[in-house]
C-alpha cells in the first residue's frame, strides 16, 4: 500500500474518534467519497494499526446502532419544515 494512503487512514481513522463523527461527515470533510472512508477505516487501517481499528470500529458501531434514530429526527424535521412554509 501506498505511504499517502496509509497516512490518510490513519488521519480519517483520528478525525472520527476525537470527534465521534460518521463516516459521512468523515467523507465531507476530507472531500472524498464515503465508500473511500469506509474502505480506510474498515480494511485498510486494519493493516497499518489494528489498535487504532478497534477504536474507530467502536464509534462506527455506535453510530450504526444510531443511525435510525438520527434518521427519524431528520425526517420529523424536514416535515416541520414543511409545515412552517406550508407546502
Amino acid at each position: 500500500m501506498k505511504g499517502y494512503i496509509e497516512e490518510r487512514a490513519m488521519e480519517i481513522a483520528r478525525y472520527i474518534i476525537d470527534n465521534n463523527s460518521t463516516v459521512r461527515q468523515a467523507a465531507k470533510h476530507f472531500g472524498i467519497s464515503k465508500s473511500t472512508v469506509h474502505k480506510d477505516v474498515s480494511d485498510r487501517i486494519q493493516q497499518v494499526n489494528p489498535a487504532l481499528a478497534a477504536e474507530v470500529r467502536k464509534v462506527l458501531d455506535v453510530n450504526k446502532s444510531e443511525r435510525h434514530i438520527r434518521g427519524g429526527l431528520a425526517t420529523k424535521e424536514k416535515y416541520m419544515h414543511q409545515h412552517e412554509i406550508g407546502i
